[in-house]
């Protein structure tokens, strides 16, 4: 199956992030992704899923806090992994914007947020 992505549907979250939706059905349970969009100097909510959720960095550069540790570089290339349950967060440190994929194992849901701040 081909799944089409309407890059003009792109919305702006209380974490203080642009998301837009690639995939996300209940017909598929197993898996979500998602784009997200940080500009310069945004810190996103401090949160934590009821999924396992990984951060491929497209575009930019942050910091990104897992479960209350230091804060880590990242960049263009890298791959975050976020255990369930773990607290999560990312700074653009950038002087553009700070792209990402967001996947969700299993998919990402409202009700599986949490804010922490």
């Amino acid at each position: 199956m081909i799944y089409k992505t309407d890059i003009q549907k792109e919305f702006y979250t209380e974490e203080r992030c642009f998301i837009t939706e690639i995939l996300n059905s209940a017909d598929i349970p197993q898996l979500s992704v998602a784009q997200a969009r940080v500009e310069p100097g945004v810190t996103t909510a401090l949160h934590s899923l009821n999924a396992d959720e990984s951060y491929y960095i497209l575009e930019g550069h942050g910091q990104v806090e897992i479960g209350g540790g230091s804060p880590q570089s990242v960049e263009k290339g890298d791959l975050v992994r976020i255990p369930t349950g773990r607290s999560q967060r990312i700074t653009n440190t950038g002087e553009g914007t700070l792209i990402f994929l967001c996947i969700c194992t299993p998919r990402f849901t409202a009700e599986g947020y949490s804010a922490l701040d």
